[in-house]
């Protein structure tokens, strides 16, 4: 672990905005949800470490992207969203750092330093352009570098963090620290710290070996033709609703339970992609977590798989009348 030292600025006041009551329908991919008691969008990371140390003791903290994987019900959040994208969106080639793989040889790696909110299929297009291969499937992550970090995030058979060097985290006092993956236990759809700790991805570090940019753009493209085309894209979603249970997918599981079209008020099973619901216009959050459930509970009782959810669950239902 490695403190990080801020610029000369970081104790000035903080420069991003501030929203009271903030409709979350706008910042989630579903479309869905209730308000958000703060949102705070950080106009930099300095600006983040400096908002941070003004938080009550206790004040529940919630960091977002795209909004994507992420259901928020229809009660809101209490406490205080972080909208990081479009907002630590600092990208580049860290040529001050040169490293290479254990038992890749003489080949030369490249870093790719990328701050949270930097979307992944961002990255995987830099990546590419500057002749480093194997952040391709990067490009089929419908969220940003934070979350990829958060949930080890992956496709097509590669996951985020076989390519992480070191990441940045932040604490709620606003302190940074840069810390390495042998600090986190990492497994399928999983990173957590192995020692507990409240900290936030604020960046990271990758490392893509040097090869055929040119093939890697191509790759990119090709992955998201097959995206386009395999994906209820042109809908409200939030990617993949299930992990895929040890040796099979969710989505042949739910397709052969008869499920896809299942509907739930306006949630709706996607007819295009069974591991995907869609938001058909008006749906509430209610809607779709009822739907996650009556599926999870219907390819149980058929195929005694208990399907577990990928998409993160926050906020508080509706009280009733």
């Amino acid at each position: 672990m490695i403190a990080e030292s801020l610029p000369p600025d970081a104790g000035a006041p903080t420069a991003g905005c501030l929203e009271l009551n903030a409709d979350m329908r706008r910042h989630t991919s579903w479309r869905v949800g209730g308000p958000a008691d703060r949102l705070y969008r950080p106009a930099r990371l300095e600006d983040l470490c400096a908002f941070l140390g003004t938080l009550r003791p206790g004040e529940p903290v919630h960091f977002i992207g795209l909004g994507s994987n992420l259901l928020v019900r229809d009660g809101g959040i209490r406490g205080t969203v972080i909208h990081m994208h479009a907002a630590l969106n600092a990208l580049r080639i860290d040529e001050r750092r040169r490293e290479r793989r254990p038992n890749q040889g003489p080949a030369r790696m490249g870093v790719v330093y990328a701050e949270a909110g930097v979307a992944s299929p961002r990255l995987a297009r830099f990546a590419a352009s500057h002749d480093l291969v194997n952040a391709e499937f990067m490009a089929g992550i419908p969220g940003t570098v934070g979350g990829a970090l958060a949930m080890n995030a992956g496709c097509h058979g590669q996951e985020t963090w076989a390519y992480v060097s070191q990441v940045l985290c932040v604490n709620r006092r606003g302190e940074l620290f840069r810390r390495s993956p042998n600090e986190f236990h990492i497994a399928y759809r999983h990173a957590q710290a192995k020692e507990a700790r409240e900290e936030w991805y604020v960046a990271a570090w990758f490392l893509f070996p040097r090869g055929d940019g040119q093939a890697s753009r191509e790759e990119i493209r090709r992955l998201l033709q097959r995206r386009q085309s395999t994906q209820p894209l042109n809908q409200p979603n939030a990617g993949s609703v299930f992990r895929n249970p040890p040796g099979d997918h969710a989505a042949r599981l739910i397709e052969h339970c008869g499920l896809k079209g299942l509907r739930v008020g306006n949630a709706q099973v996607s007819e295009k992609h069974a591991n995907f619901i869609v938001n058909l216009g008006q749906a509430r959050a209610a809607d779709i977590e009822d739907l996650i459930e009556t599926v999870q509970t219907r390819v149980a009782a058929r195929t005694g798989v208990r399907l577990q959810r990928e998409v993160h669950i926050i906020g508080e239902k509706p009280c009733v009348q």
